[in-house]
């Protein structure tokens, strides 16, 4: 069973809008079995809109659109459907309590456009939105699925799981196939040589196996994807070998951001840690308390970006600084070291780099960065050259200080 999602809106063409809800969705549809064919974006356009809708039925069983749902004039999407679907707007009662309800405390709210919001399609289904005043409207066309939802995240991402999943679930589970997707993170290896590596095995495997690189900043997720084809049994063999030809390089056994794999090790030894930060500047702090729980096992960050802050709260000598450097081994070996003592941690890692534009030398040129892990058994101290572009620097940086402390771990469980 395909689907596919159309957004809709001038403003996720200008780059105005950044369309995260593809990307929520996509796993959504892939976790029910369903296989998200295209995902197209168009204007808020009466003809564009048709052209694609006529192409994503062509293509796919279930039709997903966001936006243009709203009482304002730009918004045209109900309309279009409507004409689509030789509809006419009626009132619905139950929406109206609705938005009657919604913004009962918001008198100002309540107007003549948004009383256009409870006109709605009479061949569509009509589902309530709960949170928001534009309903959600179900249409079939020829054994087929268009699911229309409001553009705003939180909207959607509530509608799709109370509402349209469990609709579209009860109306076509006979067409679900068993969509599989297993991912494993590598590092310390080019792409082109994990191919080599890999040659024989992809070229061993069966047709209705896949097997994709992801690669981003050092990190490589390999991902091997089967539409209907194998058993879970299956892909986990498959899986097996795959983890077998890159021991040597892994790092990762699931698709998870590399701050929730440490967060969960470090949650299961029960053990801490903390950063000393300079050119990241707060940025792996921001990584490790991202996630929920990450009070059990983060503990704090001294952000320590100018050299008085390494000197009076850091404990670094002003002559060691004056000697070797800011950047360098010896000055982020005592910043992880003092921030673990100071806040009590089993773990800590410093930064410090040239993140740039400015500030590079012949010796230490523009991303160049050192860092250190202080750890129950010693610290540990590498540099890296990680660009010349000041954020792909500090990301970088942090995925680098990431994969560091994991292979710790690892290595001293």
């Amino acid at each position: 069973m395909r689907a596919e999602i159309i957004t809709i809106g001038d403003e996720l063409l200008i780059g105005q809008v950044v369309d995260t809800n593809s990307a929520w969705m996509a796993q959504r549809l892939n976790e029910q079995g369903i296989e998200l064919y295209q995902i197209t974006s168009v204007h808020d356009d009466r003809e564009h809109i048709i052209a694609a809708l006529n192409e994503a039925f062509n293509r796919a069983n279930i039709v997903l659109t966001t936006g243009g749902l709203g009482p304002t004039k730009d918004d045209i999407t109900k309309h279009v459907l409507c004409e689509y679907f030789g509809a006419h707007l009626i009132e619905d009662q139950n929406v109206r309590a609705h938005i009657k309800d919604l913004y009962k405390d918001r008198p100002d709210v309540l107007n003549r456009l948004t009383e256009t919001q409870w006109q709605v399609p009479d061949k569509a289904v009509i589902l309530e939105n709960r949170v928001g005043s534009a309903p959600l409207m179900i249409f079939h066309k020829d054994n087929k699925i268009l699911a229309s939802m409001p553009g705003v995240p939180y909207e959607m991402e509530i509608a799709m799981k109370e509402q349209i999943l469990p609709y579209i679930q009860s109306k076509l589970e006979n067409q679900k196939s068993q969509i599989l997707h297993r991912t494993m993170q590598v590092t310390g290896i080019a792409e082109s040589s994990l191919a080599i590596l890999l040659d024989e095995f992809e070229t061993n495997m069966p047709s209705g196996l896949h097997l994709a690189y992801l690669p981003k900043d050092g990190v490589i997720r390999l991902r091997l994807s089967s539409y209907g084809e194998l058993t879970e049994t299956e892909m986990a063999r498959y899986f097996a070998d795959l983890k077998a030809l890159v021991r040597e390089y892994l790092i990762a056994e699931t698709d998870e951001p590399l701050e929730m794999i440490v967060g969960r090790l470090l949650t299961e030894r029960h053990q801490t840690i903390s950063t000393a930060e300079s050119c990241t500047g707060g940025k792996l702090a921001s990584l490790l308390s991202k996630h929920p729980g990450s009070s059990a096992f983060y503990y704090g960050s001294v952000i320590s970006y100018d050299n008085s802050v390494k000197e009076h709260m850091l404990g670094v000598p002003a002559e060691m600084i004056q000697e070797y450097g800011v950047v360098s081994e010896d000055v982020v070996r005592v910043m992880a070291e003092s921030v673990r003592q100071q806040l009590g941690t089993d773990y800590a890692i410093a930064t410090s780099g040239i993140a740039g534009p400015s500030g590079g030398s012949a010796a230490k040129p523009v991303g160049t960065v050192w860092m250190a892990w202080a750890t129950p058994k010693g610290t540990f101290a590498e540099c890296f050259h990680l660009g010349k572009l000041r954020e792909q620097i500090t990301d970088r940086a942090c995925l680098k200080a990431l994969v560091g402390l994991l292979k710790i771990i690892h290595q001293q469980a």
